[in-house]
C-alpha cells in the first residue's frame, strides 16, 4: 500500500479488446474450454510422475516441477483474462494489479531457468550416460529446483519493484487484459530510459542467457545422438528432446517478442496475443506434448486410469 502515491491511481482500467465485443466472447469462450484443460493436464502429469516408481527419476522430477509453474502461471493471469472478457468490468485494483505482476514475472522467470535445467538433464543423460546417476543425484536435483526457484524469485522481486516505483502521472488505462511489466513501462510517464536499460539488462539475463544454454546443450545433443549406432536408441533420444524443443519453442518464441525489445516498440495488441500465447496456450499444449510423444508417461498413465476403474 505504501506504494500508492499521487502517480499511482487506486486501480486500472484493463482496455482488453472492449472496441471488438465479437473476439472478447470467442476468447472468452476458448480460455473457459483451455484453462481447465491446462489445470487437469499438468495435474495428471504431477500425479502420475509422483505415483508411479518407474517415474522417479530427474527428468521427471524437474517435468513435475514444470506443470507446477504453468498451473501456477496461468491461474495467475486467466481469472482476469475471464472476468475483463466476460463482463463490462475493466477495472483491477492497484494492489492486485501488483500482486498478479509479481506472480506472473517469478512464475514466468523461474520457468526460463527451469526449462535450461531440463535441456542440462537431457545433455548429461545423452553426452554422459555413464555419469549420470553420479551428476544428477536427488541432492543435486533439488539444489538445482532451489537455485532455479531463487533465481526467478529474485528476478521478479527486482523487476516488478523497479516498475512499480516509475510514474504514471495519473494514467491508469492499460490496454491489456492483464497487468504485465512491458505495458505498464510503455505507460509511464517522465524519464524512464535508465529503468527500461536496467530490466532490459535483467532480462536479457533471465531469458537470454538460459536460451543459449539450452541451444548449446542441443548442438551437443544433436552430435551425440549422430553418433548413436543403434536406430531405437537415436530414435528414442529424439523422441525424448524433440518434446522439450517444442515446450522451448512455444514459450521462448512469444516470450522474446515481448521482453526482448524496447517497451515503446511494441504494438497494441502483441501483448494482449502473446500473453494468451504464453500464459495460457503454452501451459495447455505441455501436457499433451509429453504425454504423447513420451512412452514412459503414457504408460503410466494408462495404467493408472486402469487402477483407479477396476478398483471401482
Amino acid at each position: 500500500m505504501a506504494l500508492i502515491n499521487a502517480s499511482h491511481p487506486e486501480e486500472f482500467i484493463l482496455l482488453g479488446f472492449a472496441d471488438r465485443p465479437w473476439l472478447e466472447l470467442s476468447l472468452f469462450i476458448i480460455l473457459l474450454i483451455t484453462y481447465p484443460m491446462a489445470i487437469m493436464g499438468n495435474k495428471s502429469i504431477i500425479l502420475v510422475s509422483t505415483i508411479d516408481p518407474c517415474l522417479h527419476s530427474p527428468m521427471y522430477f524437474f517435468l513435475t516441477n514444470l506443470s507446477f509453474l504453468d498451473i501456477c502461471l496461468t491461474t495467475s493471469i486467466v481469472p482476469q483474462m475471464l472476468i475483463n472478457l466476460g463482463s463490462t468490468n475493466k477495472a483491477i485494483s492497484y494492489v492486485w494489479c501488483a500482486v498478479q505482476l509479481y506472480f506472473f514475472s517469478m512464475m514466468g522467470s523461474t520457468e526460463c531457468l527451469l526449462l535450461a535445467l531440463l535441456s542440462f538433464d537431457r545433455y548429461v543423460a545423452i553426452c554422459r550416460p555413464l555419469h549420470y546417476t553420479l551428476i544428477m543425484n536427488q541432492r543435486v536435483c533439488f539444489l538445482l529446483v532451489s537455485i532455479v526457484w531463487l533465481g526467478g524469485i529474485t528476478y521478479a522481486v527486482s523487476e516488478v519493484t523497479t516498475t512499480l516505483q516509475l510514474p504514471l502521472c495519473g494514467n491508469n488505462k492499460l490496454d491489456h487484459l492483464v497487468c504485465e511489466t512491458p505495458v505498464l513501462l510503455k505507460s509511464a510517464c517522465g524519464e524512464k530510459e535508465v529503468n527500461e536499460l536496467t530490466i532490459s539488462v535483467v532480462c536479457i539475463f533471465i531469458v537470454a542467457v538460459p536460451l543459449c544454454l539450452i541451444l548449446a546443450s542441443y548442438a551437443s545433443i544433436g552430435r551425440a545422438v549422430l553418433n548413436i549406432k543403434s536406430s531405437e536408441g537415436r530414435k528414442k533420444a529424439f523422441g525424448t528432446c524433440s518434446s522439450h524443443l517444442i515446450v522451448v519453442l512455444l514459450f521462448y518464441g512469444p516470450t522474446i517478442s515481448m521482453y526482448l525489445q524496447p517497451p515503446s516498440s511494441i504494438t497494441k495488441d502483441q501483448p494482449k496475443f502473446m500473453a494468451l500465447f504464453y500464459g495460457v496456450m503454452t501451459p495447455t499444449a505441455n501436457p499433451f506434448i509429453y504425454t504423447l510423444r513420451n512412452k514412459d508417461v503414457r504408460g503410466s498413465s494408462s495404467n493408472l486410469v486402469k487402477s483407479i476403474f477396476s478398483s471401482k
